[in-house]
């Protein structure tokens, strides 16, 4: 197997970690407004929601500063390096228009990061976690 092979590989593998890191992000929302309306205890699990609304405030800082995600940063850096091609610009943004064929200046990503990070944050009210526990 040669060297632009392998990173080419290693490429792929940072984008479903990032794709894994979407989905957590958005279905984690997803689950627990259902899991709050079907009664289940998991999705009050405080260190579940710990990681959840930690996730989404990177993100939601990330594009307030105009930071690309590091994941992007990485894949790209890696696809450059195997002779593949790189996109610009943020993970999501990039997917959105390749999927969607959307295309938006950065502030509207940074408006809709926040609007869902503010209901992640809501969902703390709405459905609220159980205490972290002591152990003795």
């Amino acid at each position: 197997m040669d060297r632009a092979t392998i990173l080419q590989g290693l490429a792929d593998m940072v984008l479903l970690l990032h794709l894994l890191f979407v989905v957590f992000v958005v279905g984690g929302l997803f689950l627990i407004f259902l899991g709050g309306v079907r009664k289940w205890r998991w999705v009050r699990n405080p260190w579940f929601r710990l990681a959840h609304i930690l996730a989404i405030g990177v993100v939601v800082v990330q594009s307030w500063f105009a930071v690309i995600c590091p994941l992007t940063t990485l894949e790209n850096t890696l696809r450059a390096q195997a002779g593949g091609t790189a996109y610009e610009g943020s993970f999501i943004a990039h997917w959105l228009q390749a999927i969607l064929y959307y295309n938006a200046p950065a502030w509207a990503f940074a408006v809709c990061y926040t609007v869902f990070g503010a209901l992640v944050l809501a969902s703390w009210a709405i459905v609220r976690p159980m205490p972290f526990s002591k152990r003795k």
